[in-house]
């Protein structure tokens, strides 16, 4: 009875574990879109320094009340929009403080001036309210800290009564508050988001390649350069045979060519059955050690070889042995069944592990211009943006495109490429296009070197049913495509 129990418990336990990391992925792969991570901020940051500011107001009494509404809706336009043009700190604290001042000076000059009364008796006067956003517009405009939020600051200024100068200190002390937390957050966080949230940056970077079809030697260059880009990258070549005899028959093969590599002269302590299959072992073995030598040489990536047999399903095979050799990416020759995939890649594509089917058509080893078209900033978008910066480095070119159906989505597109690219480090520019993504994509495939795909597996089969992934679209390309699916 108590090991029953005690059963269930760890079994309970392991499905909450299990729940729970479900939950924190699909989280984490939620705030992967720009636009959601701002979002949050704004309900986090905004409620939290507008309660700090008024604890402040009831504790100093120097903060004014009538401060809320414009730093309220400051505070929203920094966080809501990081990189848009008011979300300046210097502008921010500027402009507002700058605002508070021009209205300050309109009160004193009208009052002092037009009806010779003491400023807390001029109280909202619809000439010191013109003069104050005149004076704000002028004055912002000529020092380059216009705000809009400048204007409602100025505007206040005209119903604190004797308090003018006590709200021209509040606003700057309370705007100087917000525009430090901000640039912490800015430069800690967000400017670093790619590091935290983006999966791919952080992982993929054992790559294992099954060495199917003729396009391997291809394929696995493509891979390793993806590992290089991280300093613990490594490759694995991958071979899946259907018979175990012949299986051990190449691994001995490989171990020879080892040995040889390593001067050790030591003999096979036993031979294949059948000698047709140990000659096709061996020339599998040298091939696949032949392209792991060149894949150290000319990358500088550590590659190593492995013979699996085949049991059933190749491509759980593939899972299997990645999950073995602890490799979080697979990068398989694309493989095509008519107008769909080939079974093969459809498994991996329905995998969890992450899945890059490569298509080569000239023969490339190096990937310099590279294409990224997307849909929306989501987590696919972003892999294939850090995977074709990882091909680009510091020396090719990326370009983010997307399409569009109508002009008046273009700012939104423009602001959407911009959250994607704000982060790679690399030569990186963004086109909106209105046409097609098939017409797209033949006009300007000559341009590059290599295509990023999404796979579609996080769309459901009716949307694919409507609208067929763009790879199936697009078979025609003269470039290299690499279609990217993520477990």
């Amino acid at each position: 009875m108590l090991a029953e129990l005690k059963r269930r418990l760890v079994a309970a336990r392991r499905r909450v574990y299990r729940l729970e990391r479900r939950e924190a992925e699909q989280l984490r792969k939620w705030l992967e879109t720009t636009n959601n991570l701002t979002h949050l901020s704004v309900l986090l940051f905004v409620p939290l320094l507008i309660a700090l500011v008024t604890l402040l107001a009831s504790t100093l009494g120097v903060v004014s009340f009538l401060l809320f509404p414009p730093l309220a809706s400051g505070t929203y336009t920094l966080f809501s929009d990081p990189e848009g043009r008011y979300s300046d700190p210097r502008k921010f604290v500027g402009g507002m403080t700058l605002g508070a001042l021009c209205g300050w000076a309109s009160v004193e000059f009208t009052a002092a001036y037009v009806y010779g009364v003491p400023p807390a008796e001029l109280g909202a006067h619809a000439g010191a309210a013109a003069l104050s956003v005149l004076l704000t517009g002028i004055v912002a405009w000529t020092v380059d800290l216009e705000l809009p939020t400048a204007f409602s600051t100025a505007l206040l200024v005209l119903i604190t009564g004797a308090g003018q100068l006590a709200y021209v200190v509040s606003v700057a002390l309370s705007t100087s508050l917000v525009a430090l937390v901000f640039v912490v957050w800015h430069h800690e966080f967000y400017s670093q988001r790619a590091r935290f949230l983006y999966q791919t940056t952080r992982a993929d970077d054992h790559v294992i390649v099954p060495m199917r079809g003729d396009r391997a030697a291809e394929t696995s260059m493509f891979g390793a350069r993806i590992a290089a880009a991280h300093d613990a990258g490594k490759v694995v070549l991958l071979d899946v045979v259907d018979d175990e005899d012949v299986a051990a028959v190449e691994r001995d093969a490989i171990s020879d060519a080892t040995r040889e590599r390593l001067d050790q002269d030591r003999t096979r302590e036993s031979e294949a059955e059948n000698e047709a299959e140990q000659q096709a072992a061996d020339a599998t073995a040298l091939e696949l050690e032949g392209q792991a030598d060149a894949i150290e040489t000319r990358i500088g990536v550590p590659c190593d070889v492995v013979v699996a047999v085949a049991d059933g399903d190749p491509a759980d095979t593939v899972l299997a042995t990645a999950e073995e050799t602890n490799s979080d990416l697979v990068v398989t020759p694309f493989e095509a069944n008519g107008s769909g995939l080939s079974p093969f890649v459809r498994s991996l594509f329905r995998s969890d592990m992450d899945a890059i089917a490569f298509r080569s058509t000239g023969g490339r080893t190096r990937w310099k211009r590279v294409m990224v078209p997307v849909r929306t900033a989501s987590d696919v978008a972003h892999a294939m943006v850090d995977y074709a910066r990882r091909l680009v480095g510091q020396t090719g070119s990326l370009s983010v495109c997307s399409c569009i159906d109508v002009e008046r989505d273009r700012r939104t597109t423009e602001s959407m490429l911009a959250d994607l690219t704000e982060t790679v480090d690399a030569r990186c520019e963004t086109r909106v296009s209105r046409s097609s993504v098939e017409s797209f994509l033949e006009r300007n495939d000559a341009h590059y070197d290599v295509v990023f795909l999404g796979a579609s597996t996080d769309r459901s089969a009716a949307s694919r049913f409507i609208s067929r992934p763009t790879f199936e679209r697009v078979r025609d390309l003269e470039t290299d495509i690499a279609v990217v699916h993520l477990g």
